[in-house]
């Protein structure tokens, strides 16, 4: 059995900004273990003869075309922002 680590969620939380208190780390460390468990099954699947393909392969793009709109302007679109300078988003710093 593949097993998740409470210390590996906790990395996860922290790459994702959430914070997750003990017994849900527990819990998601026990989830998560599973399911990479029932998803290494299937190197067991016998392929044999099977033809490769991918689904998205056989999709069409659709495409629409262009048209020049207005603007909503900085005050509709950063109105769900959590934080903002002036006209820009502000992000955490990712690279050091």
């Amino acid at each position: 059995m593949m097993k998740i680590s409470t210390d590996e969620i906790e990395k996860m939380a922290h790459l994702a900004r959430l914070k997750i208190d003990d017994p849900l780390k527990e819990a998601l460390s026990y989830q998560l273990s599973h399911i990479l468990d029932y998803i290494d099954t299937l190197k067991d699947v016998n392929v044999e003869g099977v033809i490769p393909a991918s689904g998205a392969a056989f999709l069409n793009t659709v495409l629409r075309e262009d048209i020049l709109g207005d603007s909503p302007g900085p005050d509709v679109t950063l109105a769900n922002a959590p934080e903002r300078d002036q006209d820009f988003y502000t992000v955490p710093r990712v690279v050091k």
